[in-house]
C-alpha cells in the first residue's frame, strides 16, 4: 500500500509541474501581449481542468510512471492552453496571429511524436492514447473558434463533430465498440488541425481559405460517417459474424 501511494505521489507531482508550466507560459503571454482578462480566465480555466482530470485519471490507472510519451502529451497540452488563451483573448482585441499560429504549429508538430515516444520506450497504456486524442480534439475545437469568427459559425461543426459522437454514444451505446486502426482516420484528423491553421494565419485569399475549411470539414463529414456505418453494422450482426468482419476489417485497412 505505501508503495502505491508513493508511485501515486509521483504521478500527481508530474501533473503538479504541468499546471505550474502552463502558469508559466500565461504570464509570459500576458506580459508579451498584454492580454485581457477573457485570455486570463480562460488559459487558468484549462490549466485547472487540464490537472484535475489528468490527476484523477492517473489515480485510477495502474501507472508506476508518467513516462516519457505522456510528458510530451502534457507539453503539447501547456501549448494548446496558450492557444485557448490567446483565442479567448482575440475577442477583446487584435489577436496576435504570429504567436498563435507558432504555438499552435508546434503543438501539431508535436502530435505524432508522443504516440512514436511511447513505442520505442514500450510505455504505451491506453491512457496516454486518450490523453493524447483529447488534447487533439480540444485544440481542433479551439481552432475552429478562432477560425468561425472569420469565415462564419459553420466552422464550429469541425471542432464539435468528435464532441457530437461522444453525446451521441451515450444514447447509442453501439457507437461505443471500438473501432479497428485506420490510417485513412489518422489522416483526417492531421488534415482538420492544418487547415484550420493555414486559414487562422490568413496568408490565402478569402475564397482559398473557404475552400481549405470545406475541404476539412468535408473529409471530416466523410471519416464519422464511414466510421458510424461500421459501426452500425457490426452492432446488427451476431457476436461470431461480428467478430469475424472485424478481423477481415483489420486486414483490409
Amino acid at each position: 500500500m505505501a508503495l502505491n501511494n508513493t508511485y501515486d505521489a509521483r504521478l500527481q507531482q508530474e501533473t503538479a509541474v504541468g499546471a505550474g508550466v502552463q502558469l508559466l507560459l500565461l504570464a509570459l503571454l500576458g506580459t508579451a501581449i498584454g492580454m485581457g482578462p477573457a485570455g486570463w480566465l480562460t488559459g487558468l480555466a484549462f490549466a485547472f481542468a487540464t490537472w484535475a482530470v489528468l490527476a484523477r485519471a492517473l489515480h485510477r490507472s495502474p501507472l508506476r510512471s508518467f513516462g516519457p510519451a505522456n510528458r510530451v502529451t502534457l507539453g503539447r497540452a501547456t501549448l494548446v492552453g496558450g492557444v485557448t488563451a490567446l483565442v479567448a483573448d482575440s475577442f477583446e482585441s487584435a489577436p496576435p496571429v504570429t504567436l498563435l499560429v507558432g504555438l499552435t504549429a508546434v503543438a501539431l508538430l508535436l502530435d505524432g511524436v508522443d504516440g512514436q515516444v511511447a513505442r520505442r520506450t514500450g510505455t504505451s497504456s491506453a491512457l496516454g492514447a486518450r490523453f493524447d486524442m483529447e488534447v487533439d480534439a480540444f485544440l481542433i475545437l479551439v481552432l475552429s473558434v478562432y477560425v468561425a469568427t472569420q469565415l462564419g459559425p459553420w466552422v464550429l461543426l469541425i471542432g464539435g463533430m468528435r464532441y457530437a459522437f461522444v453525446a451521441a454514444a451515450r444514447l447509442a451505446p453501439w457507437l461505443n465498440a471500438p473501432l479497428p486502426p485506420s490510417f485513412a482516420r489518422k489522416t483526417v484528423a492531421a488534415v482538420q488541425g492544418i487547415c484550420l491553421l493555414l486559414a487562422g494565419a490568413e496568408l490565402l485569399p478569402h475564397l482559398a481559405n473557404l475552400a481549405v475549411v470545406l475541404l476539412a470539414l468535408g473529409s471530416l463529414v466523410w471519416s464519422f460517417g464511414r466510421d458510424v456505418r461500421w459501426l452500425w453494422r457490426i452492432s446488427r450482426m451476431p457476436v461470431e459474424p461480428a467478430a469475424e468482419v472485424k478481423v477481415l476489417e483489420l486486414a483490409a485497412r
